[in-house]
């Protein structure tokens, strides 16, 4: 049977792919980009038919329409590996879960049986004449998803990027169970508009990268920022080695700053687990072989990492401690976000010769009511998680002050961290660092 009669044998509605999911089981969603949407609706149209299914996702860019049904009637329970704000306010209900790990070992987790999935759903490209779907921006752990899923519906959408990669990036028409069509918009996380405080915090990170540095930026506006600043630059003969492939990269290769002609591995390819941002990036990723789409567990590897010369990695952080704890996925017992690598390049990037990692943050912030804290704190906030501990922290930076916290005493970290936090704030935090015992009687005041 040909590839394309194949296709048409199990072309479907979503209506009746959606019908396969039976009560008390575990339904995959995709991840990110390539989260399902015609099979989310018309799973959600029926509400009345099941009980307890439970969903897993990851990095979601939109509300799932299940978790639009109200919670006394919900039969649905979302359990994400990384969380968002399109999903973060749902926890308050106690029907959406943050499953905790670091994003590296998500295609393990499936591989070695501790994920079930009795079906796989998932956005992809369209079919190539050798039978192959792509799976967009999001390749990451999908392949290793599938290998456990007992039944694979695509939902295959003309929109969705064809994202060439070195391996498992794809899958083939013989692995799917159920296809649908379905061309909806992707969803998109353009990037937040770089505040004062995030370019003083970024410019103090650029003056750290060398020529032919290698970069890996998280979420946000102030790795944003050090990507918008680099473009401004005389730096030259720059990588790209990142989980999350975001538009700052687009502009940093464009302005010919990008060109991979020093790495080590993957030479002059970018390589990615997954990107989200704007339609102009997804264009810019479509069918480029330029850009390297690969899993997770290499992506993030720290022997990977450290294989790689002057790696810089740049990620934010929600609060920092005076012992030098970084609490990056929650404020209290609020979640915000997930480990997802933070940790892994954290680690990564010191192992690296010449490496760097940069955790960055504004020195305040806004409650509701106007009011500022200090996200510099004597010590973290109950239920806060840490994300990396005070032995793996490197450069801690602040639009008030950019320090290496490595190798440093409890007294000597407490002072430099205290150096980062905002003047109206220094002499609370020197008066509880006495208390902690960790402040001595030379310290700097």
């Amino acid at each position: 049977m040909s590839y394309a009669s194949m296709y048409e044998e199990k072309l479907t509605t979503p209506e009746k792919a959606a019908a396969v999911v039976k009560s008390g089981d575990w339904v995959d969603y995709g991840f990110c980009v390539s989260q399902t949407k015609a099979l989310d609706a018309a799973l959600a149209a029926r509400k009345g038919e099941l009980e307890d299914v439970k969903v897993r996702g990851c990095v979601e860019l939109w509300t799932p329409e299940i978790m639009k049904i109200p919670p006394a009637e919900n039969p649905f329970s979302w359990n994400t590996l990384h969380m968002t704000g399109a999903t973060r306010k749902l926890t308050a209900n106690g029907n959406c879960f943050y499953i905790p790990m670091r994003f590296s070992e998500v295609p393990r987790y499936y591989r070695e049986n501790y994920a079930p999935v009795d079906v796989a759903m998932i956005q992809v490209s369209p079919m190539d004449k050798h039978g192959w779907f792509n799976f967009g921006p999001s390749a990451s752990y999908l392949a290793a998803m599938c290998e456990r899923a007992k039944c694979i519906i695509l939902e295959v959408n003309r929109n969705m990027p064809r994202c060439l990669g070195g391996h498992e990036a794809y899958i083939h028409i013989t692995q799917a169970d159920m296809i649908v069509e379905a061309d909806s918009a992707l969803g998109e996380m353009p990037a937040s508009k770089p505040s004062d405080v995030d370019r003083a915090v970024a410019a103090k990170v650029v003056d750290e990268i060398p020529n032919r540095a290698c970069l890996q930026l998280g979420i946000g506006g102030l790795p944003n920022a050090v990507g918008m600043l680099l473009t401004e630059t005389d730096l030259k003969d720059l990588s790209v080695h990142t989980e999350m492939y975001v538009d700052a990269f687009v502009d940093l290769t464009e302005c010919g700053k990008v060109t991979g002609a020093y790495k080590p591995i993957d030479r002059y390819r970018q390589c990615y687990a997954f990107a989200a941002g704007s339609k102009r990036m997804y264009d810019f990723l479509d069918d480029n072989p330029q850009l390297m789409s690969a899993p997770v567990d290499y992506v993030n590897d720290i022997r990977v990492l450290a294989s790689i010369d002057n790696f810089i990695s740049i990620n934010n952080t929600v609060e920092v401690d005076l012992f030098g704890q970084l609490a990056s996925e929650s404020s209290g017992y609020r979640h915000i976000s997930g480990a997802g690598g933070q940790l892994d390049f954290v680690l990564g990037a010191y192992l690296s010769k010449g490496g760097k990692s940069f955790i960055c943050c504004s020195s305040t912030v806004s409650g509701k009511d106007g009011k500022q804290s200090s996200r510099i704190v004597p010590v973290l906030k109950p239920g806060a998680v840490v994300t990396a501990t005070r032995a793996n922290a490197h450069w801690l930076v602040t639009e008030f002050g950019k320090v290496n916290l490595k190798g440093l005493s409890t007294w000597e970290k407490a002072e430099r961290i205290i150096s980062t936090a905002h003047p109206d704030f220094r002499d609370h935090l020197i008066k509880e660092a006495e208390k902690m015992n960790i402040w001595r009687r030379v310290n700097k005041k």
